[in-house]
């Protein structure tokens, strides 16, 4: 077992958490050929959502029914290869016990499924009258999912290249 050791002034600490059996164990299990699932699909919701704040937008601008009912369309799609994404990043988060140790994932995982169920009740609000739900309720929902989008990402993104979470080296 390695031992480390935060270093202060005149005394050392030791992280018991690292220190535990497969902290170093951060290898994607969820993966095709070597490219974890969850690193993949994620990116379809991420443009997803920005599209449908986009759409939103245009709709605003011009008046146009084909821009709220393309933004419907856009986080309903959104919402399901979220849920999808969700699924493989859950599976990762639950069979990797070096990912499962770390606050972090934890985290990521908190702020994206606030983000799938915001996109979920977006596209329930606009199911029954795409038009009417846009203004004001659905871009200011379009607008949140696309701030929270952006911290997910962000946040993924950090356990991926700072963390090396997920990747065939974990260290």
């Amino acid at each position: 077992m390695v031992q480390r050791t935060i270093k202060g002034a005149n005394e050392k600490l030791i992280d018991p958490v690292a220190d535990s059996p497969g902290f170093d164990d951060t290898e994607s299990r969820i993966a095709i050929l070597g490219h974890p699932v969850h690193a993949m699909s994620v990116a379809f919701p991420v443009a997803l959502t920005f599209c449908t704040f986009g759409a939103d937008l245009l709709y605003w601008w011009t008046g146009d029914a084909f821009w709220a009912r393309a933004a419907m369309w856009a986080v309903g799609a959104g919402f399901l290869f979220g849920m999808l994404a969700g699924f493989s990043g859950t599976a990762e988060l639950l069979l990797v016990s070096g990912i499962r140790a770390r606050a972090a994932p934890w985290t990521h995982f908190i702020v994206a499924v606030t983000l799938i169920s915001l996109l979920g009740a977006n596209w329930g609000y606009r199911l029954h009258g795409y038009e009417s739900a846009v203004l004001p309720y659905g871009i200011l929902l379009s607008a949140c999912c696309v701030l929270v989008v952006g911290f997910t990402g962000w946040h993924g993104g950090k356990l991926v290249f700072d963390y090396r979470l997920g990747t065939s080296k974990g260290n």
